[in-house]
């Protein structure tokens, strides 16, 4: 290897170490940054040139993603997230209904938007009902969050690793779902069931009254216009049309508007999201170009050959390590050559976000979830995380297994 080479390698494992620790000491640099200046370092340094530095970013992901946030804005908007869930939390007579009636709904809202956008409209309202019913919070959270999860494992709109697997994959929407579908069904019943047994105490308790003051602000015109789109989006998507373009179509007829002023959704939308993203496809163009790509699956290739079992466990370990997204794009150059590469697809799909309910780490979603509930005073420690986290991580990896195993 050349010292050219050697250089690029550095950027690279710099770049990609930031990503997974989120930051670098004494700097204030977040994943967005860090991926970008990354990217750049290796355009500067010749490691990728500008053109193919344009060609790695995929578009119909940057695309998605950004649809489907402009889609996801108007819905919160318009009060929809909330009305949902104070809606749901209405019903709840008992803490374990409280606990079912949140994972239930966080996981199948989950798997129609993004599950980030669940989590920060969701975890504000079940703080206000569990601080007012004088409840411990930490387990609601915790379902919240895993529920979240696990619901946006079986769609390609769930969450940015899937649309990434999406796109790159060519897997229907509709096939999609199909063998996801049951591993996200087991996967909350599972969380249920886990977090039942490790705060039995707190989610076993007489009935109680959920407060039925709770003010809600809905904004009617843009619910029934977000609602309408959004519906439109997901028949588009049954349909078999393209889904960045059935994704884009939506988002724009949400923008056409004489009320809502385009400023208010854009500064809802996360652009640094859309920064990563594109940084890091730059980064992964960058290793296949300087062929650290097919060192790596030279290594990987005996995975296909011991299946669905092995290759998911690397992919688990590998989420850890430098998270989802940075794990999906390793793996994408070559999962094409992979035995079976839709099912090896279906499995890092599954992989990759199941993992993220290991650690409090794992995911954004956790960290939102972590962070909203600390500043209304409620903590969940990283080892108070991991007596949910962890059973529901191996027992939801383990029921995927045996799924994709045995579906054809």
């Amino acid at each position: 290897m050349s010292y050219s080479g050697y250089f690029s390698l550095i950027i690279i494992i710099i770049t990609i170490i930031g990503i997974a620790a989120g930051h670098y000491p004494k700097l204030r640099m977040n994943r967005a940054t860090i991926s970008l200046v990354g990217a750049s370092a290796l355009i500067v340094s010749g490691a990728i040139s500008l053109e193919k530095a344009y060609n790695a970013i995929d578009w119909n992901t940057i695309v998605l993603i950004l649809s489907v946030m402009i889609i996801n804005v108007n819905l919160s908007l318009s009060g929809f997230f909330r009305l949902i869930c104070s809606g749901v939390v209405r019903f709840a007579k008992t803490p374990d209904q409280l606990l079912a009636l949140i994972i239930v709904i966080s996981g199948i809202l989950s798997a129609l938007f993004l599950n980030d956008t669940v989590v920060i409209m969701f975890t504000p309202l079940v703080l206000d009902i569990t601080l007012t019913l004088k409840r411990n919070p930490v387990p609601y959270l915790i379902g919240l969050v895993t529920a979240a999860n696990i619901g946006s494992t079986c769609t390609i709109t769930g969450n940015p690793q899937n649309m990434i697997i999406g796109m790159a994959s060519h897997i229907p929407f509709t096939s999609f779902t199909y063998y996801l579908f049951p591993v996200s069904l087991t996967g909350l019943f599972i969380a249920w069931l886990i977090i039942m047994m490790v705060y039995r105490h707190e989610c076993s308790g007489d009935k109680f009254q959920v407060p039925s003051n709770l003010r809600i602000k809905i904004y009617k015109p843009l619910l029934y216009k977000s609602l309408v789109a959004s519906g439109l989006m997901l028949v588009a998507f049954i349909c078999g049309s393209p889904i960045p373009l059935a994704a884009l179509a939506a988002a724009s007829i949400l923008l056409i508007t004489r009320r809502l002023k385009p400023e208010r959704v854009f500064r809802e939308i996360d652009w640094s999201l859309l920064v990563f993203f594109a940084g890091l496809f730059v980064v992964t163009g960058a290793i296949e170009t300087a062929g650290f790509s097919r060192k790596i699956f030279s290594v990987a290739k005996p995975l296909s050959e011991g299946g669905i079992v092995s290759f998911t466990a690397v992919s688990a370990v590998l989420s850890n390590l430098v998270s989802n997204v940075p794990a999906v794009l390793l793996f994408r150059p070559f999962v094409p050559y992979f035995h079976e590469p839709e099912k090896i697809w279906l499995a890092l799909a599954m992989a990759t976000t199941l993992a993220g309910n290991l650690t409090l780490l794992g995911s954004v979603a956790n960290l939102i979830v972590a962070e909203s509930a600390k500043k209304r005073g409620v903590e969940i420690t990283f080892v108070e995380y991991l007596k949910a986290g962890v059973p529901v991580t191996i027992l939801t990896l383990i029921a995927g297994i045996i799924w994709l195993s045995v579906c054809k």
